[in-house]
């Protein structure tokens, strides 16, 4: 396995955070603001997994779920659930 494959994901995971990082910095309150939006991604996730019994909508926790909904917060849940329609 060439090292390029396994570094992509890292890259564009440095890319993702320093994004974030540059807006919550141009927001008066940046640090309470980021991590209000990790929370309610994270929260809409655990939301999901609870009424999963009810809605039978299936959304694994894995790595990448997880960091959609800690970086992206609840649009990336959306997005998630977009993807999984499409797909």
């Amino acid at each position: 396995m060439p090292l390029t494959d396994t570094l992509w994901p890292w890259a564009v995971g440095a890319v993702c955070l320093l994004l974030v990082l540059r807006c919550a910095a141009r927001q008066r309150h940046g640090v309470r603001s980021l991590l209000a939006g990790v929370v309610c991604g994270l929260g809409a996730l655990a939301v999901l997994g609870l009424l999963e019994p009810v809605t039978g909508i299936v959304l694994p926790l894995t790595r990448f779920t997880a960091f959609c909904a800690g970086v992206l917060g609840v649009p990336g849940v959306v997005l998630l659930l977009l993807l999984q329609l499409i797909l």
